[in-house]
């Protein structure tokens, strides 16, 4: 008996708490995507007996009901008309669902959103500031050379302007015209600006009378919170300003005051604020570091790398040079500077070592080697602030070995350098305890993190083992043939909890080695999907067949994926019917394992799977 659409959507709705506990509503190939204001209101297992409805299970903040290709399509269609509620994509119901979050958990998101597209510029950058600085000290002739020049410039130049890329990164994460928000970065930077890196130990400032402010003419770099703020501000008017100014000169209109309000803002409330918090921090961390026994070591070994996230560890040079200029001429700084960041480095090898995720260790690896010269960033910002836990581990380890640089009392006769260069500028006396200092340091990091931290669910899928005979699925009757070639996987080990329960029908995964998908067996198209990244094919005798690129790729809005074909459309085995660039799906963070499934297997008697390599129009499925 065919499924009454109308029905499934009418008693889903009467048991998802009224229409005012619904937020949004979206689907994908399979599943209706459902956010609400209180999921406690939400009768789950009567859901899951709504006739149609597959399984029912909440994931980042949505309910996911699971209904079938085709099937989802027109449920929805009819889910709409009774709710009253508008479209929405799968990317709305991930920002509202995000926006159900608690607020320190989405200022964290925020910040990793903002900074994982900049990862690539601050790791390398990173690592070459340290290696060019550590060369320069070890090697004094090479430092006045025309190459230190050169390779300090080139790698000095990403955190030199950082504000600006944390302004395009975050205009894009707040929605934002990433165009203005570069023109944000851009002017808290000016070059008509003095360069907050070198205003310390100024007599006098030049300043600007604006209205009731005095604004000091320093700039920001080096920076973070602040520009996040300016940025967030800037959406937020730009926003207003398209809403409430006529079309005819929008275009000119809001982009001038969007950008001059942010900056006025900023300059006048924004910097000043946030520089006297700075300000306060000094001097609380100045006094730290007198009190006895190492506590206050201990205390400022900790909150180092929160004040590397705020951007005021630049600010910290006064201190050691007012320590080098005092009496005993000893700077006692950077002993805990160095434990903070090779705790931060500890941390994020821990990361490097236990994480099966290519994509983490890409990033990991060459951030511990950062962090041990002394540029923490790459490991803070791309990996251990993100997962949060290897953060607090390296504050715990920074913090035990900030103390026992204080209690040894390790001093060093320079500064501008930490970690491995800092055994260049340590007091002679001290090189020992300074290297046992960062094997506590870093050690404690790194073992806390291993047996504290544990990495989520793998986004990409082990191979399996190659078996001789071909993969087959043998059931009654008719032929399907591999639509890509690649390693085929049992349905089990498909990277999702729908396809590897056999929810929507059982079948195979594909670990794909090209990317085109083509007709199993000659039939008819009877679902193609919005984002082009999965199609429903039926043969004559009436099996139906779901193929699926990739998992959770509908969040990639089509991108990268290409369709031939269209429903209704009739096709015969071999004919293309999807390209799809496996670059692309490893960029967006997700496994390209293309899902074979028969949706109406509950029809056939037998059936048995072989995992092995396959080519494309490999028999895959013998239903006789």
């Amino acid at each position: 008996m065919a499924l009454d659409y109308r029905k499934c959507a009418q008693d889903i709705f009467s048991r998802l708490g009224g229409k005012e506990n619904l937020v949004s509503a979206a689907h994908c190939a399979t599943r209706l995507r459902l956010v609400t204001v209180d999921n406690s209101k939400i009768d789950m297992k009567a859901l899951e007996d709504v006739d149609g409805v597959k399984g029912v299970f909440s994931a980042s903040g949505q309910i996911q009901i699971i209904l079938g290709t085709g099937t989802v399509n027109k449920v929805y269609d009819e889910f709409l008309a009774i709710t009253g509620l508008t479209a929405a994509s799968k990317e709305d119901v991930k920002a509202a669902a995000a926006a159900k979050q608690p607020l320190p958990q989405r200022m964290v998101k925020a910040l990793g959103d903002v900074f994982v597209p900049i990862l690539p510029a601050i790791v390398a950058s990173g690592l070459m500031m340290g290696l060019v600085e550590a060369l320069g000290h070890a090697i004094p002739s090479f430092a006045d050379s025309d190459w230190y020049g050169f390779l300090d410039l080139v790698s000095a130049t990403a955190f030199a302007y950082l504000p600006v890329l944390i302004a395009v990164s975050a205009a894009r994460v707040f929605g934002g015209n990433i165009f203005l928000g570069g023109v944000v970065g851009l002017c808290m930077i000016h070059s008509g600006l003095i360069n907050a890196w070198s205003v310390a130990g100024m007599e006098t400032i030049p300043t600007w009378h604006l209205l009731f402010f005095n604004v000091k003419q320093v700039g920001y770099q080096g920076h973070v919170i602040p520009v996040i703020i300016a940025v967030w501000l800037m959406c937020f008017i730009e926003k207003r300003l398209h809403k409430v100014v006529p079309e005819t000169i929008d275009l000119f209109v809001t982009p001038l005051v969007t950008v001059l309000s942010t900056v006025f803002l900023t300059f006048t409330i924004i910097g000043p604020i946030f520089s006297t918090a700075e300000t306060y921090v000094l001097n609380f961390a100045q006094w730290l570091i007198t009190v006895g026994y190492g506590v206050g070591s201990l205390v400022m070994g900790a909150i180092y790398p929160l004040t590397v996230v705020c951007g005021l560890h630049h600010m910290y040079n006064v201190i050691e040079a007012g320590l080098l200029s005092g009496e005993g001429g000893m700077n006692i700084w950077m002993p805990i500077a160095s434990a903070a960041n090779f705790a931060q480095c500890g941390a994020c090898l821990a990361v490097a070592l236990k994480s099966k995720s290519a994509k983490n260790k890409t990033v990991a690896i060459p951030s511990a080697l950062s962090a041990a010269l002394g540029i923490t960033e790459p490991a803070i910002f791309g990996v251990n602030l993100r997962f949060m836990k290897p953060l607090v581990c390296g504050m715990i380890g920074g913090a035990i070995g900030a103390m026992f640089g204080s209690i040894m009392d390790i001093g060093a006769n320079a500064y501008g350098v930490t970690g491995i260069p800092g055994f260049l500028i340590v007091d002679s006396s001290k090189i020992l305890p300074y290297a046992i200092l960062l094997v506590i340091s870093g050690g404690i990091a790194f073992a806390l993190t291993w047996f504290v931290w544990k990495e989520e669910a793998p986004k990409t899928v082990s191979a399996p083992k190659a078996e001789p005979a071909l993969p087959a699925i043998d059931c009654q009757p008719g032929t399907v043939y591999a639509p890509v070639s690649g390693t085929a996987i049992p349905s089990e080990e498909i990277p999702d909890e729908t396809f590897a329960a056999g929810v929507l029908g059982q079948g195979v995964g594909i670990n794909p080695s090209e990317g085109v998908v083509v007709a199993p067996f000659d039939g008819e198209i009877s679902s193609v999907t919005d984002t082009h990244h999965a199609v429903g094919v039926t043969s004559p005798d009436g099996m139906e067949l779901l193929i699926h690129v990739g998992v959770d790729t509908v969040a990639m809005q089509g991108d990268g994926f290409t369709c031939f074909v269209q429903e209704g459309q009739q096709v015969k085995a071999g004919d293309k019917l999807i390209a799809f660039d496996r670059d692309k799906i490893a960029a967006a963070g997700h496994p390209d394992v293309v899902v074979v499934l028969v949706t109406n297997s509950d029809d056939y008697e037998n059936l048995t799977i072989q995992p092995g390599p396959c080519k494309a129009m490999d028999q895959v499925i013998q239903v006789k």
